[in-house]
């Protein structure tokens, strides 16, 4: 029987991965690194949060990016002490953008928010030792454009900090997200374009979303080989946005795209859990009453199956 083209696809990554495991097998020694993004455990506490991610063998975290205003967000020396006590680090910090701190707003006062916050989260990725800050050129929950201009007004906003980044030796990880989220930067294609507008040092790099990729892209393997070495954090989460195992992602020809590229061997790379389920507008998880016993079947499962999975493909 004929191949189907997807499935064309997966075998030609398949042979490079071959490839290298036949050539090179010490360029696959190290495995990836698993981390989680804990924003979607809502209102629960960091040192709840940071115990179940423990407990699943989990070593790094994606903070939420709360610092919403001066008073508000992660104390430092609380955070390190709860992480420390758990045994996990700081990975980066998944920024959060909506339309009352959007890069692109035709509103002033919008980007200005945008400006600042992303001045405290820099500061506070620093002190934890984080290596990246996640940004979305676009508000998210508001997929209807403002005019033409917005990804212009984005790169112009983005510029007045990127030095920031510089000074703190953080990376801007840029998202592309769905077109039901948000107006524009929808692809791995589309941040790169992005990134060579913004024509910053401090501002060449990307976190992709396997959700949205599943969306947005042709191929998820080809586009993360198209990524590269740019690519720095992988949101993961199933077809259905809920657990790894729970749908029907190829992981097995994505962690085979992620060893082709080399990602298993930079110290700051991760592959970051983030199943929020389906829907428009995620933002409102962040605010929501968590289900214990629901999440620790979420991190449990989704940690025991990629494991799983990576083992397959690694002794397969």
């Amino acid at each position: 029987m004929k191949l189907q083209n997807f499935e064309l696809k997966n075998q030609k990554i398949r042979s490079a991965f071959d490839d290298i495991k036949k050539s090179h097998p010490e360029k696959l020694s190290k495995r990836l690194k698993l981390s989680w993004s804990n924003w979607g455990f809502g209102m629960e506490s960091l040192a709840i949060s940071a115990k179940r991610l423990a407990g699943a063998g989990i070593k790094y975290i994606e903070l939420h990016g709360n610092h919403y205003g001066n008073d508000l967000g992660y104390k430092t020396s609380e955070t390190l002490q709860v992480l420390k006590d758990n045994g996990i680090e700081v990975a980066g910090i998944c920024g959060m953008f909506s339309p009352n701190n959007d890069l692109s707003s035709n509103s002033p006062q919008q980007r200005q928010n945008a400006i600042d916050y992303l001045k405290r989260t820099l500061s506070f990725a620093d002190e934890v030792g984080g290596s990246y800050v996640l940004v979305v050129p676009g508000a998210v929950g508001r997929p209807n454009a403002y005019d033409d201009l917005e990804f212009d007004r984005s790169v112009e906003t983005l510029r007045i900090v990127a030095d920031i980044f510089v000074e703190h030796d953080i990376k801007a990880a840029i998202e592309p997200i769905r077109s039901a989220e948000v107006s524009f930067c929808h692809t791995i294609a589309d941040a790169k374009k992005y990134i060579a507008a913004v024509n910053h040092p401090g501002v060449k790099h990307i976190n992709g979303d396997l959700y949205h990729m599943q969306v947005e892209e042709s191929h998820i393997g080809e586009a993360l080989i198209d990524a590269g070495g740019m690519l720095t954090n992988l949101h993961m989460a199933d077809s259905n946005r809920c657990a790894l195992g729970d749908g029907a992602m190829d992981l097995d020809t994505i962690i085979m795209a992620l060893y082709v590229i080399g990602y298993n061997n930079c110290s700051g790379c991760y592959v970051t859990p983030e199943p929020l389920g389906p829907g428009g507008d995620p933002y409102p998880a962040m605010y929501g009453k968590p289900d214990a016993k629901q999440l620790d079947r979420m991190v449990n499962q989704t940690a025991t199956y990629f494991r799983e999975r990576e083992d397959a493909v690694l002794q397969g």
